[in-house]
């Protein structure tokens, strides 16, 4: 099985809804529905136009993956969208790992020195896996002005990229 990870934009929108509500409604019910997130309509004026990125890991041809990068400042990004469908979880894959990298490249090209995300409490080995990758858990209160919250979000990380 070969992963490729590359960038993707409105044309596989459809793809991405299907991955990430599967996960969010069905495997984590959490109460979130497409409405809530209109960025997955419009992938790339969400993310492309302001700057950040949006990609996607298939492994022949499918979409197993997703993660994005919300620019939202001039040296700031949040990561949102960071989804691996449960089948392709795990270390044997690492399918999360390489997608993080893919977005900290990003970074480094594009002068993105802050990195944040928010996440919820419910995801555990979320937050094992960003803590593992030097993200500092921090209080909702210190997170930059603009950061884009998001209302189902309880759980906050930093990592300084430099």
């Amino acid at each position: 099985m070969e992963l490729k990870i590359q960038p993707i934009g409105n044309s596989y929108s459809d793809q991405a809804i299907d991955l990430i509500l599967n996960i969010q409604q069905k495997e984590f019910n959490i109460p979130v529905t497409l409405e809530d997130q209109p960025d997955l309509a419009a992938i790339e004026h969400f993310y492309h136009e302001k700057g950040g990125h949006f990609w996607g890991a298939f492994i022949e041809g499918e979409l197993v993956g997703t993660i994005a990068l919300l620019k939202f400042d001039k040296h700031a990004g949040a990561i949102r969208k960071m989804f691996v469908k449960k089948e392709f979880r795990g270390k044997e894959l690492n399918i999360a790992q390489a997608l993080l990298e893919v977005l900290i490249s990003f970074c480094h090209e594009n002068q993105i020195n802050e990195l944040y995300l928010g996440t919820i409490t419910i995801l555990k080995a979320a937050q094992r896996f960003y803590e593992r990758n030097f993200f500092v858990s921090i209080e909702k209160e210190k997170l930059p002005p603009l950061f884009p919250l998001m209302s189902a979000d309880n759980i906050f990380y930093h990592l300084s990229i430099h």
